[in-house]
């Protein structure tokens, strides 16, 4: 059996101890505190809050620490991943509820997004998101006509992305603006929630390892299960 390293052991304990003791927003202790109590250097600690960052158990304010995340709320990090990902990240059960899957002429902003012409071919894809079957955010994503056969067969895939990794256009980067809206009553009774509910907008350009634009979204994700978490720091002039 291969021994457990002390970056997994201090990152069990942390779990542990935020599950068991510790309620949302209370401060983790300091690294300086950690690394006395477990005897780790501060590389170590530093790795095993950033994965607990991640995963979205914690999260920093730039000079005053370290938190924890409040329960039922998805934090996600400005970093690169899918919903399911997300999702699985945080030991619930991705799904997904297809509601529309059909090509059709791609309007301005789209064909301008996928550097398509006007009226090009494209699929849409419309599909209600869940986390442990609940609701979390309805997805509007267009793709290339190209990839309309990898996207028939893989119809019942979660992930969008491990579909058009296997068309071979796996997604490499992205760039997306999140804005703050609120849901129709259509919306509204898809996601389970009022007429006029908040939600988080973000709108997503996706490029694979070449470059090409393989997928334009646009999610809106409920504000009351669902935030975005950014560390930023002041720049300092010299």
């Amino acid at each position: 059996m291969t021994q457990e390293t002390k970056y997994e052991t201090l990152r069990r304990a942390l779990v542990e101890i935020i599950d068991s003791r510790m309620a949302p927003h209370d401060p983790l202790p300091s690294e300086r505190e950690l690394m006395q109590q477990y005897g780790v250097s501060r590389m170590t600690v530093r790795q095993a809050v950033e994965g607990l960052v991640r995963d979205g158990r914690v999260y920093r304010i730039q000079g005053s620490g370290t938190f924890v995340t409040e329960r039922g709320k998805i934090t996600k990090s400005l970093t690169f991943s899918s919903f399911t990902e997300d999702i699985r990240a945080r030991r619930m059960t991705p799904g997904s509820k297809l509601l529309l899957l059909e090509v059709q002429p791609a309007e301005i902003d789209v064909a301008r997004d996928l550097f398509l012409e006007p009226g090009s071919p494209v699929v849409h894809v419309r599909r209600l998101r869940t986390a442990d079957s609940e609701p979390m955010c309805l997805e509007n994503a267009w793709v290339p006509e190209e990839f309309a056969a990898a996207l028939a067969r893989g119809r019942d895939v979660d992930s969008l992305y491990d579909v058009l990794e296997a068309a071979g256009a796996a997604p490499e980067h992205a760039d997306q603006i999140i804005s703050a809206t609120v849901v129709n009553r259509e919306q509204a009774e898809l996601l389970g929630v009022p007429n006029n509910f908040p939600a988080l907008r973000v709108s997503r350009v996706t490029h694979d390892a070449r470059g090409r634009a393989v997928e334009r979204a646009i999610s809106l994700y409920r504000a009351d299960r669902y935030d975005y978490r950014v560390s930023i720091a002041r720049s300092r002039k010299k």
